[in-house]
């Protein structure tokens, strides 16, 4: 009995733990740009008043009233981009996602995978691996929430998120 104890109060002092990303160990790091957005500040967000003509806003507010977080790392250090790439792999194999493109465009190497929601459009969470080259960025990003696909390009116009241009390409047609 003393045994089960003990090990109930171990799962249960160890799961905050367990619930950070596989990628915050980049946020504060000296040769990484982070982006953090939490559940509270999409929440936050999604109150703003605007204009009942203005659709593109709308939607906007509409898509962040279903999303939990947003973490975007960005770098030129090689060392950082290095252990960035092999942490995304790492994750990749275990996190039950499925690869939706991949681009090798000018060196650049981008990939986009997601983990589908109830449908073929829904998706619980999207993240994208951008290898810089030369002197572009390494971009590594994860959104989770449940949002459909169709609605990224309209956050990746209004938060103006690194890679978001590849983002969109990626997401256009996907109905």
């Amino acid at each position: 009995m003393k045994k089960l104890i003990i090990t109930a109060v171990l799962i249960l002092v160890s799961s905050p733990f367990f619930a950070q990303s596989a990628f915050d160990k980049f946020d504060g790091q000296d040769d990484v740009t982070s982006i953090v957005v939490n559940k509270k500040m999409f929440e936050l967000m999604s109150k703003v008043k605007v204009d009942a003509s203005d659709k593109e806003t709308q939607q906007y507010l509409n898509l962040i009233k279903k999303l939990d977080n947003l973490k975007v790392f960005t770098t030129k250090s090689t060392r950082v981009e290095n252990d960035m790439k092999l942490t995304a792999d790492k994750y990749i194999k275990t996190a039950g996602l499925e690869e939706l493109m991949r681009v090798n465009e000018n060196g650049r190497n981008i990939k986009i995978l997601v983990k589908s929601g109830t449908s073929d459009t829904q998706v619980k969470e999207l993240l994208m691996f951008i290898e810089g080259v030369k002197n572009e960025d390494t971009v590594l990003m994860s959104l989770t929430g449940n949002f459909d696909l169709n609605e990224i390009s309209v956050l990746t116009d209004k938060m103006r998120i690194p890679g978001g241009n590849d983002l969109k390409k990626a997401t256009k047609g996907k109905k």
